[in-house]
């Protein structure tokens, strides 16, 4: 599904990425592992589309992705990617609901109401589709945040530290909810995190050091 080949990135004389080889297959989860300053979300932010390599090429579904065009590159992005980050990024004066609502919408996607009621329904969280986010405890929270990232269905999910800003209990049950969805629908994560025993549950644990991947 997705292929990276030879990705190089620094900043100024500072080369975080040195030649990274990465492929992910249809419902894999893999997680990324690595010290602070290692390259972990750089990394995550070139395959998804929100950084450019200085060199290398990235593959996704058949397209390259370096021959887009910044318009159909976020038009790519919008359909193809989601994203979850450590903060969840919500709009504090929207619904959750419409807060899932808001990549549809950019897509052009009419009455995407149902599907988000699905997906809340899916992620434990049917009766809070009217709450806003000051309303929700930070675990809920965060599992809006992660249907806001289905919402359009994408090929495949990013998450940058997912679990970060929860506690222990919604961290487990957040990393539950990563293989829960991919048995229930199927989905891609690639996860970049700090946390071991998430990083261990994962199909493969992938570490970065000194810039290259070395497991």
């Amino acid at each position: 599904m997705l292929k990276a080949e030879n990705i190089h990135k620094s900043y100024n004389d500072l080369q975080v990425l040195k030649g990274i080889e990465l492929q992910i297959a249809k419902e894999e989860i893999v997680s990324i592992v690595g010290a602070s300053g290692a390259g972990k979300s750089t990394l995550l932010h070139i395959l998804g589309t929100l950084d450019s390599p200085d060199s290398g090429s990235l593959t996704l579904n058949n397209t390259q992705v370096s021959s887009l065009n910044q318009k159909k590159l976020a038009q790519f992005r919008n359909e193809e990617i989601g994203f979850i980050f450590q903060f969840h990024n919500l709009f504090p004066e929207f619904t959750a609901l419409e807060n899932i609502c808001i990549p549809a919408f950019i897509k052009g996607t009419k009455n995407p109401q149902k599907r988000a009621e699905e997906l809340l329904d899916i992620l434990g969280l049917k009766g809070r589709k009217e709450h806003k986010p000051s309303e929700l405890s930070g675990g809920e929270q965060q599992r809006v945040s992660v249907a806001r990232a289905l919402i359009n269905d994408p090929s495949i999910v990013f998450a940058d530290e997912p679990s970060g800003n929860l506690d222990s209990q919604s961290a487990d049950d957040l990393h539950q909810l990563f293989f829960d969805l991919r048995e229930k629908i199927g989905q891609t994560f690639v996860i970049v995190t700090h946390n071991m025993e998430l990083a261990g549950m994962a199909d493969r644990k992938l570490e970065i050091k000194d810039g290259i991947i070395t497991s």
